[in-house]
């Protein structure tokens, strides 16, 4: 049980009776939770394979390895020395460094509007899996009931479910549409959810966690179980890791990867800091950042292995599909008896027609039936989880129950994030003082949720999904990128090397290593200063579009590549530069207050002899932060 807080007390700072964590595991499980998120499972696959398949773990190995593993131990190491959360830390290493805590916490709460988003569309679906047959694996029927929606015809079920009854998505950004009330009450769901889990911090989390943490695990190996099973998993899983080193010469793949590793660790949020602050001080950290780090990618490519195999087996079913169909084109126009032509005879029978009667042939329009070009069609994000996947789910036998593990495996990854993300929010405003201190947190809590409840219903627009791709596009790249480089920074630099190493030495009985000193003086910094410039270069190169829907397009759903409107971009930009700014600003306003007091007569500073008392007491005698 975390410790009792006094009515006055809502363990903001180490010195109120901060709370702890009831054990280890916990404190493990809520970490790893806030790590392995929804990118694990829809994007590292979808980089895997379109970034030369095992090639691939090479740049993501050396990421790990020098930018990772090492941001990641430096934040729970100054979390849990400090016994604060990321604003208090930042103040207590330096009062012109509190603004990485301000950004952190506008990053975090930017990224909690529209993730809560994507985890209200999983629960949409999660609700319409209890249904036999799913209600995306054929179209409806239309208002006069004679016949098939005929959007749907020209598409297919599972992506005008996607498009047309989830979304209702408008042809462009500049038409908001009406909102949809299916998803309006989802949302609300969500929120009710988050709060319910998130209302007390750690104390309830905590107890959340193990299940929310451990259930995507039974799920994958459940998935991964059934998906060997099936047909064409072998095709799958050789076309998903089957290397091409070539791919190793595209810069691309390289920042892909460096940015993939960033991002899954969830590095530069604050929530890893807070959430160390509520260990035992001399915790071995080193420890749990190195587990949780080869946790977090072995998960990863354990998702891969479950999504791949599946894939595979829908890429072998199409593909049965397209063969079916051009024999059946063949036989009808060549008066051929029924199964004179199998799959496995389709190439030399069409060889051998196209030599005897090349013209009748291609009168046909035969499709090119080959399985790479099928297990080519993946995707990422949404794309993959409610088009691909969920097609894919449709074919397996026991369709509704596999679509409900899916889905309720989605939310609980989706959920655990959500734990770190508000904690990320929750602990900066008890740090700032901002809030009474007579205000439960319980009704802190809930008022942040209300309040990102009410700014999402953005996206419950029809052309909200438009905006949740800028959000993610735009609030926390550039951002999270710029707020990591100033942690190095602000720990190697500002707080000292030296002295940091020490720390760690207190903390788990051994001094860092040479590795770990090269790692955050020049490694960690150098690539994410290199991220930086290639995310900036490629910007310039590419100005920002988005692929609208085209309803006149004779197939649904077309997307075209549209420029967003200059007012879009304005939009984009400040989402871009704010949390960067919060650093500059408070740096600004700490100068401009250390210069106002140093201006000011001291006869008109009564409290001076105060505060130079407390100066002195802030310190550890070296003119450092005195630690708890």
């Amino acid at each position: 049980m975390a410790q009792a807080l006094g009515p006055d007390s809502r363990g903001d700072h180490p010195e109120d009776g901060r709370p702890k964590w009831d054990n280890k595991c916990q404190y493990f499980l809520s970490c790893l939770g806030f790590a392995v998120g929804l990118g694990n499972v829809w994007r590292f696959p979808y980089l895997c394979q379109t970034h030369g398949g095992g090639a691939f773990l090479v740049p993501y190995a050396v990421a790990l390895v020098f930018e990772g593993i090492p941001l990641f131990l430096l934040e729970l190491a100054i979390g849990q020395r400090l016994q604060r959360g990321s604003m208090g830390v930042w103040m207590a290493i330096s009062p012109y460094l509190s603004g990485v805590g301000l950004g952190c916490f506008a990053v975090s709460f930017l990224v909690s509007l529209y993730y809560n988003t994507i985890l209200t569309w999983v629960l949409w679906y999660l609700l319409n899996s209890f249904q036999q047959p799913l209600p995306w694996s054929s179209c409806p029927p239309d208002l006069n009931g004679t016949g098939l929606v005929e959007e749907c015809q020209g598409s297919s079920a599972v992506s005008y479910f996607w498009y047309r009854q989830t979304l209702n998505i408008t042809a462009d950004i500049k038409d908001s549409g009406s909102v949809q009330w299916r998803l309006l009450a989802c949302l609300a769901t969500s929120w009710a959810i988050v709060y319910t889990c998130v209302i007390r911090g750690i104390e309830t989390t905590g107890k959340a966690i193990y299940f929310t943490a451990l259930f995507p695990y039974l799920v994958l190996t459940a998935f991964l179980v059934r998906g060997l099973t099936l047909p064409g998993a072998v095709h799958g899983l050789t076309y998903l890791f089957k290397p091409n080193m070539q791919t190793l010469q595209n810069p691309q793949v390289w920042l892909d990867a460096a940015t993939q590793i960033f991002f899954s660790l969830s590095l530069a949020f604050g929530g890893h800091i807070t959430f160390a602050s509520y260990n035992p001080p001399r915790n071995n950290c080193k420890t749990d950042a190195v587990a949780i780090a080869l946790v977090n990618s072995m998960t990863s490519l354990y998702a891969s292995l479950t999504i791949f195999s599946v894939l595979g087996f829908k890429a072998t079913n199409d593909h049965g599909h397209c063969l079916d169909r051009n024999i059946l084109s063949l036989l009808n126009e060549f008066d051929l008896p029924e199964q004179s032509i199998s799959r496995d005879g389709y190439l030399a029978a069409l060889a051998h027609l196209n030599t005897t009667q090349p013209e009748r042939v291609a009168r046909l329009s035969l499709k090119a039936c080959r399985l790479e070009d099928f297990l080519d069609k993946s995707a990422a994000g949404p794309g993959l989880a409610f088009i691909i996947f969920t097609e894919a789910i449709v074919h397996m036998p026991g369709a509704p129950a596999w679509a409900v593990l899916f889905f309720g495996m989605l939310f609980t990854l989706g959920l655990s994030s959500m734990f770190g993300n508000m904690e990320a929010i929750i602990s900066p405003l008890l740090d700032m003082g901002v809030v009474p201190r007579w205000v439960p947190k319980e009704a802190l809590t809930g008022l942040a949720c209300l309040v990102c409840f009410l700014l999402a219903t953005c996206f419950t627009l029809q052309s909200g999904n438009y905006w949740l791709e800028i959000f993610d596009s735009f609030a926390a790249s550039l951002n999270l990128i710029v707020l990591a480089f100033l942690e190095v920074i602000g720990v190697i630099y500002v707080y000292g090397m030296k002295r940091f190493c020490n720390d760690i030495q207190w903390m788990t009985g051994r001094r860092p290593g040479l590795y770990w000193r090269l790692s955050w003086a020049l490694a960690s910094p150098l690539l994410l200063l290199t991220i930086f410039v290639a995310y900036i270069a490629f910007l310039a190169q590419e100005p920002p579009s988005y692929r609208a829907w085209n309803p006149q397009h004779e197939r649904f759903p077309a997307r075209q590549e549209k420029r967003y409107p200059g007012w879009v971009l304005a939009a984009c930009a400040l989402l871009s530069l704010v949390p960067t700014l919060c650093v500059l600003v408070a740096a600004l306003a700490q100068l401009l207050a250390r210069r106002t007091r140093r201006w000011k007569p001291r006869d008109a500073r009564p409290d001076a002899d105060a505060n130079r008392d407390t100066d002195t007491r802030a310190t550890d005698g070296r003119g450092d932060p005195a630690l708890p």
